[in-house]
């Protein structure tokens, strides 16, 4: 990336940041009046603003020559500091956009009014500079010299534009249609315990019943529901071409304040959803989330039980990490962390990752995992992350404030802190930026609050680069599936005062609900056959990106990619190849659409087959049906009921035989 980024820098050096020859007065010095390189004669005019990546500027004519001397459109475009601008989204991997291309425009398209140009305003290029310096710092790059703010900038006193007044105001404007303070949905701001999280949770999804409904994906090793409450516009069922989100909190028992604010969020989606909140209803009627509040109900009963005594006045005031300790309740009630408890695919993936054909998408589990310690809720989640389509995911955490993404496990076992980035870093880095940027104090340069130490990639990190782990639920969901995954650590105070719930829920609401708008982007679409019928399993392949993603039950696919020009290539097993070229502009507010037609072709015998991850081995799971007896609840009505399988039942449904009645009746 550097080594092509430092080629791209020299070629434009070379070929046309150079003065032109003919010139002899310098650009700026010639717009300050010390001397010109005008034709005796000429004078400047205003002309229509038609320059392709400055059209959306907020006002519709300039003039030429401009300050940095191009005598016309043309010359301006065929600048170097043109072409920057119109890679400079990829270069900042989406940072600081469109910001610096706004920037850009006003100097090399600056406004023009009864003759006269109007600069760009010095304060806003200082601004952004110090706010972008992180950005341009992480690739090596230094600032663009055309955006010199001192040189072709003006004061406020001198009059000038800000070139980013309309974007800034589009933003508050939508941020305060957001995020009024209008007691429209009344939540209560207290810690619930499982009983009343369960009881909140199904009273919430049956006041929506039309939108919601709760379900159990399995119960904890002390026989505690693992109650998940969905959002939808046909609950209960994939819609085709709907994207599905998971958020999952409370994984450590002690981290609590993620599990609160997820009760807080299906609260919240219930009752705007039915006060008529545009917003809410767009979310819901487009996406199926799923809300897992706590995967570690029985560690949070531990930490819980620890955090106050209400009769003792020298505890009344103390906030919950001090009195739980840092670890109590943060295992489950097998003493294992989950966080540490699934498929080490991270270790497979590094062994492969050299190997051309070697698929990294949908590794297949390790039979030898099996006959380790494999907690009930780790077990349950795996196969409710197997059994529906997630595209993407958030992990509430605590303990510190960032967010981090995958890998966790350093690519290099030896080093504890090694940046180790997945083929889809910059699709990654970009869902992380979603959130952060959103929270009102993740992504702020204050370096004296909780997460400064982030403050300077504005609250994001490589999970590894933090500190290394294997056997994480982050990089089990990207190498495993198709679902890219985030970790949120929400604050340093593991379980806050009852006080700062509100607070935090302040601070959090829009973050997470940008994240759930986040999934409509990049591209989605349905692999068909000439016949018409949807190819499940197919895979869609994006070049440049060793990650490939594969069609679901109903031919259906989503791919999250960031704006810009990618070839993608569908195929199945006895299907021909299909190859598209995209365009994703920076604008789209909605994932683009790419529909997949394959010809079925004779299957021909690959001799490598057997050495390669395939459908066949990823469906094995749990061979041995050692874990049978953690149950499959099912979600009836009225409640949750479950319905665990004796150990007979495989043997007769695998052989097609009926068991004889006298074994059913004593089921």
């Amino acid at each position: 990336m550097r080594l092509g980024l430092s080629v791209l820098l020299l070629s434009l050096t070379r070929s046309c940041w150079c003065v032109p020859q003919q010139q002899t007065c310098h650009p700026g010095d010639e717009f300050l009046g010390r001397c010109s390189n005008s034709v005796a004669g000429d004078k400047p005019t205003c002309t229509e603003l038609n320059l392709g990546y400055c059209n959306d500027m907020e006002y519709s004519s300039t003039i030429f020559p401009n300050i940095l001397g191009h005598q016309s459109r043309l010359d301006a475009e065929s600048g170097a500091e043109y072409l920057l601008l119109s890679v400079i989204h990829g270069l900042l991997n989406g940072e600081c956009s469109p910001e610096i291309r706004l920037l850009g425009c006003s100097v090399l398209a600056s406004p023009c009014k009864d003759g006269k140009m109007i600069k760009p305003c010095r304060s806003t290029c200082d601004a952004l500079r110090k706010d972008c310096a992180h950005a341009f710092e992480s690739i090596d790059m230094a600032w663009p010299y055309f955006l010199d703010c001192d040189r072709f900038f003006a004061s406020d006193q001198e009059g000038c534009v800000d070139p980013l007044a309309g974007l800034k105001a589009r933003q508050e404007l939508e941020m305060s249609s957001h995020s009024h303070d209008e007691p429209s949905t009344i939540i209560q701001f207290i810690y619930t315990s499982n009983t009343q999280m369960y009881s909140l949770l199904k009273r919430t999804a049956a006041k929506c019943s039309q939108i919601s409904h709760v379900y159990s994906i399995g119960r904890s090793t002390e026989g505690r529901d693992l109650l998940v409450i969905e959002f939808s516009k046909n609950p209960g069922q994939h819609e085709l071409l709907e994207p599905e989100i998971k958020l999952v909190a409370n994984m450590h028992g002690n981290e609590v304040l993620g599990r609160q604010l997820l009760v807080y969020m299906a609260q919240y989606l219930c009752s705007e959803y039915l006060l008529g909140n545009q917003r809410i209803q767009t979310i819901i009627n487009t996406t199926r989330i799923h809300i897992l509040a706590s995967m570690n109900p029985d560690g949070y009963e531990l930490a819980a039980s620890e955090v106050e005594d209400n009769n003792d006045p020298e505890l009344s005031n103390l906030e919950g990490h001090l009195l739980n300790g840092w670890t109590n309740g943060r295992t489950n009630a097998q003493n294992l962390d989950l966080n540490r408890n699934f498929p080490d695919l991270t270790s497979v993936f590094y062994r492969n990752r050299r190997s051309r054909h070697y698929r990294i998408d949908h590794i297949p589990i390790p039979d030898a995992y099996w006959f380790g310690k494999v907690a009930p809720e780790t077990y349950a989640v795996m196969k409710w992350i197997r059994s529906l389509p997630f595209v993407q995911s958030a992990s509430l955490h605590g303990g510190d404030m960032v967010i981090s993404y995958p890998f966790d496990f350093s690519r290099h076992p030896q080093e504890e802190r090694m940046f180790s980035p997945t083929p889809d870093e910059q699709v990654l880095k970009q869902l992380a930026r979603t959130y952060a940027d959103a929270h009102e104090t993740m992504s702020n340069n204050d370096t004296e609050r909780c997460g400064a130490n982030f403050y300077r990639t504005r609250g994001i990190i490589n999970g590894a680069l933090w500190y290394s782990f294997a056997g994480g639920m982050s990089d089990f969901n990207y190498l495993h599936t198709n679902c890219l995954e985030i970790t949120v650590e929400l604050g340093c105070d593991k379980f806050p005062s009852e006080a700062e719930l509100y607070p935090e829920w302040k601070r959090n609401k829009e973050a997470l609900l940008s994240f759930m708008e986040s999934v409509h982007r990049g591209i989605k679409g349905v692999v068909t056959d000439l016949d018409g019928n949807r190819i499940k399993g197919a895979t869609i392949s994006v070049r440049g990106i060793k990650k490939d993603v594969t069609t679901a039950e109903d031919g259906d696919y989503w791919r999250l990619l960031n704006p810009g020009t990618h070839i993608l290539t569908a195929t199945a097993k006895g299907y021909s190849r299909v190859s598209k070229r995209v365009y994703l502009p920076h604008n789209l507010n909605k994932a683009g659409r790419v529909d997949f037609l394959l010809e079925k072709v004779p299957i021909e015998p690959d001799i490598d087959d057997h050495l390669f991850p395939t459908v066949d081995t990823w469906e094995r799971f749990d061979p041995y049906n050692q874990f049978e007896h953690f149950g499959e609840p099912d979600a009836r009505e009225g409640g949750i009921e479950r319905q665990e399988k004796p150990w007979w039942w495989n043997y007769f449904s695998q052989s097609g035989i009926s068991p004889p009645n006298w074994l059913l009746r004593s089921v």
